[in-house]
């Protein structure tokens, strides 16, 4: 059943102490000389109901008790260097100012790479794109940060560093492109610290096919490659979790078939409750999921939760853009007209951009929101809801896509983290539950994931 919000509890008076009292069970007159003096009995009290102040407190406790950890959260390179990194105040959803605002515990880094030709040019190109990002999460640990935050292996790490009031860093892998055709790369990646990966992105890759193969009917592998599965087996012997949040269902379903170790969906919500978002889980794959140990996060993605909510709050957006535009004399363009512009025109283009949005700040409120409300919290939890009653709340948790086209009202960066904690005790889940989601359910599957790599290897002699 769905939780729902507390209610206050009243108390009602015991029908039996009524029924004591019916003409039918009246007992005889008492001796009068023996009777003693009836004492009425005290009423039970009415626990009082909880006010909104006592909530946030109740819900500030639990947030700050447990581990908060995040699955999914883009990185631009550019961003970890000396000069201009995450102990600064950047723009980016996900700052070390900012997950100590908000209480986020552990950031997931993504080493991301685009889907590109499958070819040995574009497997090098790849490959270079990778390293450079492990190279990144390595310097942010290393030499700009060690003070503040820490990398973090297994779920022993990430319990300890947590303790000592450091943040956590760990590392995942979106897309398996740049492995190219050699699966020993498998090994080195998990010893530059990933510890999931995904076989495919938006693309099909050398691995996979990609979930994008829905809107054209087009597939190359129909599921998995033969190396495809030759990674499933890699990636169970050396510990690395594999992330179904991309490929194709038919790929998740051959990958879960095949998976001696649970998997997860780093980043992925329900697609029962918006059937067109093709990067969604099915119910079938939930189940799948669950009946593998594995865990699949909720991802805070307003396209995702909600795709007809969202696009109604981003065309009443764009209508009072194109009125502010309009009275300033500038035309909005189209994406697809704006990486058509040389880097003289785009850097005009966003300066006017820039302008438009600054005179539109104010009115978004009245003009927008109002009429078209974005996408929030309570749709995130409602996706939640829904995969916690179909699978359980031991294979649900919780993921945000910051800095990769995640965030949604409530929940736009990490400094309001809290939010979502609040809105799950609005709901009802108890603090255990609440632990499982951001934490410990995948720290169950991290520890399942590296024990079997431990038996395979032991079994392999390695």
């Amino acid at each position: 059943m769905i939780p729902f919000k507390r209610l206050a509890i009243v108390s009602l008076i015991a029908s039996s102490l009524l029924m004591a009292c019916s003409p039918a069970e009246t007992p005889a007159p008492a001796d009068p000389v023996t009777t003693q003096p009836v004492v009425s009995a005290e009423p039970a009290a009415v626990p009082a109901a909880e006010s909104e102040e006592q909530l946030v407190a109740r819900a500030q406790g639990i947030h700050d008790r447990v581990i908060t950890l995040d699955t999914h959260a883009d990185i631009n390179t550019a961003n970890f260097t000396l000069d201009n990194n995450y102990t600064m105040d950047l723009e980016t959803q996900v700052t070390l100012p900012k997950m100590i605002a908000g209480g986020l515990d552990v950031a997931w880094f993504i080493v991301y790479t685009g889907q590109g030709p499958l070819t040995e040019e574009g497997y090098a190109a790849a490959y270079a794109n990778a390293i450079d990002k492990f190279t990144a999460i390595d310097r942010l640990v290393s030499e700009i940060a060690p003070d503040t935050i820490e990398i973090a292996y297994t779920s022993e790490d990430v319990r300890r560093i947590a303790a000592t009031g450091k943040k956590v860093a760990m590392i995942g892998i979106e897309n398996a492109y740049p492995l190219g055709t050699d699966i020993s790369k498998v090994r080195e990646f998990y010893e530059r610290g990933g510890r999931y990966m995904s076989l495919a992105h938006n693309g099909h890759s050398q691995f996979a096919d990609s979930n994008t193969g829905e809107a054209s009917g087009e597939w190359l592998h129909n599921g998995l490659s033969e190396l495809g599965r030759q990674a499933v087996a890699e990636m169970n012997k050396w510990g690395i979790i594999i992330d179904v949040s991309h490929p194709s269902m038919e790929a998740n379903k051959q990958t879960i078939e095949l998976s001696r170790a649970p998997v997860m969906a780093s980043h992925s919500s329900a697609r029962a409750l918006d059937p067109t978002v093709s990067r969604n889980l099915w119910d079938e794959e939930l189940l799948a999921i669950r009946d593998n140990g594995g865990i699949a996060h909720a991802v805070a993605f307003r396209g995702y939760l909600d795709s007809e909510k969202h696009a109604a709050n981003r065309a009443a957006l764009l209508a009072l853009q194109t009125e502010i535009a309009t009275g300033m004399g500038y035309t909005l363009l189209t994406p697809v007209e704006v990486r058509a512009l040389d880097e003289t025109a785009r850097a005009t283009y966003d300066a006017q951009l820039a302008e438009i949005n600054a005179a539109a700040a104010p009115r978004i409120a009245a003009d927008v929101d109002a009429v078209a409300p974005p996408v929030d919290v309570v749709d995130f939890v409602d996706h939640i809801d829904y995969m916690v009653n179909l699978i359980g709340i031991d294979h649900v948790g919780i993921s945000s896509d910051f800095d990769g086209g995640g965030g949604i009202e409530g929940w736009q960066d990490a400094s309001e983290t809290f939010n979502v904690t609040l809105e799950l005790v609005r709901r009802g889940y108890s603090d255990e539950d609440i632990a499982k989601l951001w934490s410990e359910n995948l720290f169950r599957v991290m520890d399942d994931v590296a024990r079997i790599a431990q038996e395979i290897q032991a079994a392999a002699g390695v």
